[in-house]
């Protein structure tokens, strides 16, 4: 992916980067319900309307209740109650990226996240408050990632050109998005790989 030099900020996506696998939290919903455990990644891959009700929680336009109850018609259920959190109860933090971004601030690089997501109520605040120096939620935002002013909103609320930022992501589209405002995107999968990553591009040691 695209590389330049003196990045000074690092951006961060939560699902999947910060916690383990949205995915796997997923199949653990649908095994737990019942279904195929395919079942709510298919859904947000290939049907539009679950990718429109998703986006339209994602930045605000949804309510929570209504989602649930949407989302549970989609997926052949008959009850929507706690549908949200019972998706993603499975992800736990992922302590080596959390400890990575803790470093990277430590040693003087600016942080951010920048997630898709409906409410700051469903994050750690303290852990954000302590790891980031900005927190761009798309549903407070009414903008969602991959598209090009959530990723320049975030840069501008570091004070960063987007040419000194890194952006980690566990999605291709989100990663593609950050490259065409001129930020270095990494792919993440293995959280070795993107800290060694991210260990090359700021020249710093984040390991444990």
């Amino acid at each position: 992916m695209r590389e330049t030099d003196g990045h000074t900020a690092l951006l961060i996506d939560f699902g999947g980067v910060l916690t383990t696998s949205v995915w796997d939290s997923f199949a653990d919903f649908c095994r737990e319900k019942h279904l195929d455990e395919d079942a709510v990644k298919r859904l947000f891959r290939e049907d539009p309307e679950a990718m429109a009700c998703l986006r339209g929680l994602e930045t605000g336009k949804l309510e929570e209740d209504e989602f649930e109850e949407r989302f549970a018609k989609l997926l052949g259920l008959d009850e929507a109650t706690d549908l949200i959190d019972s998706m993603f109860r499975g992800m736990l933090p992922c302590e080596p990226m959390v400890k990575a971004v803790r470093s990277a601030g430590d040693r003087g690089v600016k942080t951010g996240l920048v997630s898709n997501s409906w409410s700051t109520s469903h994050y750690d605040r303290d852990m954000l408050e302590e790891l980031f120096d900005t927190a761009v939620i798309s549903a407070e935002v009414g903008l969602h990632k991959p598209q090009p002013e959530i990723y320049r909103l975030a840069a501008e609320r570091l004070v960063v050109p987007p040419e000194q930022c890194v952006f980690v992501d566990d999605l291709r589209e989100n990663c593609a998005g950050a490259e065409a405002v001129g930020m270095t995107a990494i792919l993440h999968r293995e959280p070795a790989e993107s800290i060694s990553r991210i260990e090359e591009l700021f020249g710093i040691k984040v390991a444990a």
